[in-house]
């Protein structure tokens, strides 16, 4: 597999150092997800990286079911951030079966077999 680079390595270093990046066009102010180097929405080309809030909420969910031997069921989610971004992770810390559309939550850098990524828990409150 080739070494990463560009925005992508950006969005992985700093996951590796315990911190959730996205970008942030400098020129019509919204948020992106997944790193680029163009904005989507007006093609500016001045992105800025900002710490995102943690804050979101479950936009979609699945239940991906394993023998329990391999480790059991979990869940797979597109989370909303607050910043207006979706992205895939997974909600912790509850059965997959609990799980629900429009659930809050709190991302936070955890780790999939070995490689930092972002994770959620339900939001406390």
């Amino acid at each position: 597999m080739p070494e990463m680079q560009g925005p992508d390595k950006t969005f992985r270093d700093g996951l590796a150092k315990g911190q959730i990046h996205i970008q942030q066009c400098d020129d019509c102010e919204r948020f992106i997800f997944f790193p680029r180097v163009l904005c989507p929405h007006c093609k500016g080309q001045s992105l800025t990286w900002r710490a995102a809030s943690g804050d979101g909420t479950v936009y979609t969910t699945t239940t991906v079911r394993r023998k329990p031997e391999r480790g059991g069921d979990y869940n797979i989610c597109m989370v909303e951030l607050a910043e207006g971004v979706r992205m895939m992770s997974r909600v912790d810390d509850i059965s997959p079966d609990n799980v629900k559309i429009g659930q809050p939550v709190t991302a936070f850098v955890g780790e999939i077999d070995g490689v930092p990524a972002v994770l959620c828990k339900p939001a406390k409150g």
